[in-house]
């Protein structure tokens, strides 16, 4: 199942896949399987420091080759929620490569683009799958673009389950 909404509030991304809770929450949380999926198709992820508790602080990386050279979007962030298996809540803003955070307009963004969102996560357990709700909060209304690349990004984290947990 897949659901996009945008909206004022930013996007809200409903999917259900097919491996049970546990993994789902490695998934987001474990720096080795989450660089495995994240960013839109095209992007990799080449940096992924994830400190995974409250007040943890996080820096990602997504690279994309293009003609000019590899062209780098660096986002950084703190954990503010986590409640295992369940529930996962962190800013987002974008950063230099040292995890400062930068203006969104210094990356091309709109004026109305905020400095700071909030990503959150919730995972329910149905048996053997696991339905997440991701909510992306604070982003513009219009803020499409950001919903085409989560949707991109959850395709791609059911395509590594497929090999990932049939593994496990």
């Amino acid at each position: 199942m897949s659901d996009s909404i945008s909206s004022k509030e930013g996007i809200v991304i409903e999917r259900t896949f097919d491996a049970p809770i546990d993994f789902v929450w490695q998934l987001w949380t474990q720096a080795e399987h989450f660089e495995k999926w994240y960013g839109p198709r095209g992007f990799s992820v080449s940096v992924a420091e994830m400190d995974v508790r409250i007040g943890g602080k996080r820096l990602v990386c997504m690279e994309r080759a293009t003609p000019n050279g590899s062209m780098k979007m660096w986002t950084t962030g703190e954990y503010t929620e986590i409640n295992p298996t369940t529930r996962l809540v962190y800013t987002e803003s974008m950063a230099d490569e040292q995890g400062n955070v930068i203006l969104p307009a210094a990356m091309g963004m709109g004026e109305d683009y905020p400095v700071t969102t909030e990503v959150i996560v919730q995972l329910e357990a149905l048996g053997n799958q696991t339905k997440m709700v991701m909510t992306h909060a604070g982003l513009p209304a219009g803020g499409q673009g950001a919903g085409d690349g989560w949707g991109q990004a959850f395709d791609k984290l059911a395509e590594y389950i497929k090999t990932a947990f049939s593994s496990k």
